[in-house]
């Protein structure tokens, strides 16, 4: 299907429509037939998203995205290619992770089953009002978090993981953080050093956070809840909340504790300015073994090399 400019502005200016904004993109309701579902991605640029088909085999779901403004790259199976404008892609003949990346911003047309697309929607809606509660509370958090997702996933396809775990990790790495919702704001924001108290006040965010995660509403959060308790588990069994060590630590935590600290070293803190990215790689050996899984930095730094040291 192809939109006119106009038709584009309409669906992204019309207050009665129902959109989701999930920080990386704006998801807009267009409306459905009685078997499908249409809405607009509006993705920003530099940018990613995934997509894992919904149907199972004996249970076809539709499931299309067609460019309608702009232009994508697209990896599978470590293949890149690109979707311009009137390029449809239909995910149930691709059954492992899809990966889009956005240089500028592109406009994308879904077409989705109606009842897999409703609720995706609906979930996603109750997602995002816990997001938006942790960036009013700290918004270095909110972007950090999303950065963690997106790192984790691209690391956990290095690692070739089964497909059938990204769900967890994507959601456990998002919400990591979530935790930090019950420390004081003035804990968080401290410049200085932190006190003994205020450390141990700090630390009970993972297991706070996992609590959370269990009790809440969306099962997929549900099933997330280790990691967001063991991200700041240590290798060498010096960590928190409960000195696992080695291959006690999931690996999708022992994902979640690499890229968070290197992202944390990157990005400006009250208490300190970024790293560089080879001050950071530094730290990041360094902690080879002890403070994490040597596995999971090999593949980061590899990662890192086919990215050319950009961290976006």
């Amino acid at each position: 299907m192809k939109l006119t400019m106009d038709q584009i502005k309409y669906i992204k200016e019309n207050q009665a429509l129902d959109r989701i904004d999930i920080g990386h993109a704006v998801s807009t309701y267009i409306g459905e037939t009685e078997t499908i579902a249409y809405s607009l991605f509006s993705l920003l640029a530099q940018r990613s998203f995934w997509v894992r088909y919904s149907g199972e085999e004996g249970n076809h779901i539709t499931e299309l995205y067609t460019i309608v403004q702009g232009e994508i790259e697209v990896q599978y199976e470590g293949n890149t290619f690109f979707l311009r404008e009137g390029d449809t892609l239909d995910a149930s003949i691709y059954p492992k992770l899809l990966s889009f990346y956005s240089k500028h911003a592109v406009e994308i047309f879904v077409e989705m089953s109606v009842d897999v697309f409703e609720t995706n929607f609906n979930y996603t809606e109750i997602v995002q009002r816990d997001a938006a509660a942790i960036e009013r509370v700290d918004g270095y958090t909110y972007h950090h978090c999303s950065r963690i997702k997106d790192y984790s996933i691209e690391l956990w396809k290095k690692l070739e993981q089964p497909i059938e775990s990204v769900t967890k990790l994507r959601w456990g790495a998002y919400f990591h953080d979530i935790g930090k919702l019950a420390v004081p704001i003035e804990i968080l924001n401290k410049k200085g050093k932190l006190t003994f108290e205020e450390w141990e006040i700090m630390k009970t965010h993972s297991t706070i956070g996992a609590q959370m995660m269990r009790g809440h509403e969306v099962e997929w959060l549900r099933d997330s809840a280790f990691i967001v308790e063991e991200h700041h588990e240590r290798f060498d069994g010096k960590g928190y909340p409960n000195g696992l060590k080695e291959e006690e630590i999931s690996l999708e935590a022992a994902i979640v504790s690499v890229v968070d600290s290197f992202d944390a070293m990157t990005t400006n803190r009250i208490y300190r300015e970024a790293f560089s990215i080879e001050e950071a790689i530094q730290e990041i050996v360094r902690g080879r073994g002890t403070q994490f899984n040597p596995v999971v930095v090999d593949a980061f730094l590899n990662l890192l090399h086919d990215q050319q040291y950009k961290w976006r």
